[in-house]
Parts: structure tokens; C-alpha cells; sequence
């Protein structure tokens, strides 16, 4: 959408801005169309969840450190933040196709070269390499939706690619357990490669170019990091962002931590690992979905408490169990209710942040998006080096809920409008 100057002026605590410049009508979605998008949107889930089951496989055979292990996944995080920072202002001067399949293109090459990684570094930069491309489908893929959609429309076929998006963590990981059964970590980085190959076929074939010329973006980079600027210095806004942070730390610290917990502490394979991580994925949609039932009900902010409550309960018991029971199941239970707070979460926090920023809307959703990445990416490496028991997975977990939980319990006030239009 072609820029205007006066946004650049608003004041971001501002009502939301609903003028729109009117695009001329775009062909509605197709099943394969569908289906690719929702594909690309799942990236993150792809990159991260896959090569899971055989972490512990895969420091050993590297020679490495749990924690260097584990900066696999931090730095891949990293590449995905930072690299919708670029991508999606690409899309908006240069048209979605061509980054987007730029960046499909680059992710599978990338991923072959990790599984000939002769060592963990090489790894390392590979997988910075990855989340960068990877990132180019998160961003693009979700610009052509709007580009595409509004209204009513656009939020039913956003619900619609969130389900798919919760539907991923639970298949990458089985996914990766099954792989491993035929072949080592190496052969699952292969099928990351060939998915790649497969998502670049398909939006070369069904992947029309939403963003016309007229519509595209000239107002250059300058605007855009003043606006996020004025963003991060308001401060309800801030307060929205740094829970986001946290509970992105409480995600990617389950996500980093969990396989070393349950196969080295417990000694479950990585097939049964991977139905356990399925398990906690199923529960995030439930809990997406309840949140879905109840919030216009109660609203976002209420509920956002409660979700925080159950995340902080979940998380001290699996603390508490680790120093006195050290069950499996006094792991499990706590992990399920974590994981099933956080499905909903997520929607409120992003309802909160961004209803009073209309004008600002992308801007705002890429600040909140980086700093769930940002957070996961920094905070699991820095805990593991005090060790990847139970205990630290839950201490870690306790500490951000909690203070994500003092947050919330500090916000006395909600945009008016978020109850009636969430």
C-alpha cells in the first residue's frame, strides 16, 4: 500500500486509523493456494520442531556442548526475527513473488548444506542462513493475505492459517521421530531441503503477485524505524511487548530444553518425545480455541491474566516436582497446562497491542513478533548453562510467567473497542 506521509506524523497512541486506499479486487483463494500459505506461514514450527527428537543425537555426534546444541535453535530464531525486518519491506517495494521465492529458494539450499555440516559453527551459520530465508514465507506469506482480504474475510482466513499453524508443531516433531527411524539428524535437515524444494514449486505454480506497482511502498526504510521508535516509547504498548518477550522465552525454552529433560532425565525414546511434544502442541489449539469462545465474553485482558495464572501454577509444579517426586507425570501434566495457556495467549496479547495502533498495525505486529523470537533465541541458551534438568526447564519457565504475570496485573486498562472487535 503506498506510503502516506501523514501516518508518519500520527500520534501512535492515537485511535486506530480505519481509512484505507482501496485495492482493485483480488482473485479469492483457492485450495492450493490455501494450502501453500498456509505452508509458508509455517516455517518457524518447520525449522525449529523437526530436528527436535534428535538434538541430544546430534551434539554427540558434532562432539558439542548441550548448550551449543541448543544455539542451533537460538540462532535460526534470530534469523526469523530479523529477517521479516527485511523481507517485509521488500515485499512492499518489490512485489511479494520475488522475495518470497528468493527467500524459499535460499531456505532449501540452506538446509541441504546442514545436513553436510562438518561441525557444530558451520552449523551454526547455516542455520542463521536458515531462519533469514525462512523468515521471507512467515512475512510474505501473510502480506499476500492481506493484500488479498479485509474486514470479516481477512480475519476468518487469519483464524483459518492459525490452525494450521498450530497443527505444525505437532506433525514437525512426529515427523523428525519417524525420520529417525530410517536415518540420523543429517537425513532430517535433507527433508527440510526437499520441503523446501516442494514450497518453491508450489508458489511459483499458484502464488499470484498481490501487491501491484501503483500499491507498493516508496517512502523508503526511514519512516518505518521512526514509527516502531515512537512505539516502543509508548509505554502501555512496551508492557504488551515485553509479555510477548517472556512468554516467547517460556515457549522456546520448553522447545530448547524438553528433549534433553525427557529423554536424558527419563529415558523416553525419541518416538515417544515426539508424541509428548504432539500432545502439548494439541493442547496449545484447544487452548487458542477456548480463548476464541470466551473472550467476547470476558475480553482479552481478563483472560490474558488467567492464561498467566494457569502458565505460573503449571510451571511451579513442575519445579517443586523436579526437587521432590522427580515423576514423569509431575512433569507432563505442568508442561500441558503451560502449553495450553499459551495457545490463547498469544491472540490476546496481540489483540491488546495492536487495537490502539491501527495506523501503525504492521509496524507494531513486527515489533511483537521479534521480540517472541528474540526472547526464545537468547533466553534457553543462557539457562542451560546451569544445566538441562527438569528443575532449571521449570525455575526458567516460573520466572518469565511470573514476571510476565506482574505485568499484566499492573495494566488497569484495555482499549475499549478490543471486547467488541476481537
Amino acid at each position: 500500500m503506498a506510503h502516506r506521509e501523514s501516518s508518519e506524523k500520527a500520534d501512535p497512541r492515537a485511535a486506530p486509523q480505519t481509512h484505507e486506499v482501496h485495492r482493485p479486487p483480488r482473485p479469492r483463494f483457492g485450495p492450493g493456494l490455501f494450502v501453500t500459505i498456509g505452508a509458508l506461514t509455517a516455517f518457524g514450527p518447520l525449522a525449529t520442531d523437526l530436528y527436535l527428537p534428535g538434538l541430544p543425537d546430534m551434539a554427540a555426534a558434532l562432539d558439542t556442548t548441550p548448550s551449543l546444541a541448543q544455539l542451533t535453535i537460538s540462532v535460526c530464531l534470530v534469523g526469523l526475527a530479523l529477517g521479516q525486518l527485511v523481507a517485509g519491506p521488500l515485499s512492499d517495494s518489490m512485489g511479494r513473488r520475488r522475495p518470497l521465492l528468493v527467500g524459499v529458494a535460499l531456505f532449501a539450499v540452506a538446509s541441504f548444506l546442514c545436513a553436510l555440516a562438518p561441525s557444530i559453527w558451520v552449523l551454526l551459520a547455516l542455520r542463521l542462513v536458515q531462519g533469514l530465508t525462512g523468515a521471507a514465507g512467515i512475512v510474505i506469506a501473510r502480506a499476500i493475505v492481506r493484500d488479498t482480504y479485509s474486514g470479516s474475510e481477512a480475519a476468518r482466513v487469519f483464524s483459518q492459517l492459525m490452525l494450521v499453524m498450530g497443527l505444525a508443531p505437532i506433525a514437525a516433531p512426529l515427523l523428525g521421530g519417524q525420520i529417525l527411524n530410517f536415518t540420523d539428524w543429517r537425513g532430517v535437515f535433507v527433508a527440510l531441503g526437499v520441503i523446501g524444494v516442494g514450497l518453491f514449486a508450489a508458489a511459483l505454480l499458484v502464488v499470484p503477485e498481490t501487491n501491484p506497482p501503483e500499491f507498493r511502498h516508496v517512502g523508503g526504510l526511514g519512516s518505518q524505524v521512526r514509527q516502531m521508535a515512537r512505539l516502543v516509547l509508548d509505554r502501555q504498548f512496551l508492557v504488551y511487548l515485553l509479555i510477548a518477550g517472556l512468554q516467547g522465552a517460556t515457549l522456546f525454552t520448553y522447545i530448547s530444553l524438553s528433549s534433553f529433560v525427557l529423554r536424558s532425565d527419563y529415558g523416553i525414546s525419541p518416538q515417544t518425545y515426539s508424541f509428548i511434544f504432539a500432545t502439548n502442541a494439541v493442547g496449545m489449539v484447544v487452548g487458542a480455541q477456548v480463548n476464541a469462545t470466551l473472550v467476547r465474553r470476558h475480553g482479552p485482558l481478563r483472560l490474558l491474566r488467567c492464561q498467566l495464572v494457569l502458565a505460573v501454577v503449571g510451571a511451579l509444579v513442575l519445579t517443586v516436582d523436579s526437587v521432590m517426586t522427580r515423576s514423569l507425570v509431575g512433569v507432563l501434566i505442568p508442561l500441558f497446562l503451560v502449553m495450553a495457556s499459551f495457545g490463547g495467549l498469544a491472540g490476546n496479547v496481540t489483540a491488546l497491542a495492536l487495537t490502539p495502533y491501527g495506523h501503525a498495525a504492521g509496524a507494531a505486529s513486527a515489533l511483537l513478533g521479534n521480540a517472541q523470537f528474540l526472547f526464545g533465541a537468547v533466553v534457553p541458551p543462557v539457562v542451560s548453562l546451569v544445566g538441562t534438568q527438569s528443575g532449571v526447564m521449570g525455575a526458567t519457565m516460573l520466572t518469565t510467567s511470573g514476571v510476565a504475570l506482574l505485568l499484566a496485573a499492573a495494566t488497569v486498562r484495555q482499549p475499549s473497542s478490543v471486547r467488541q472487535t476481537t
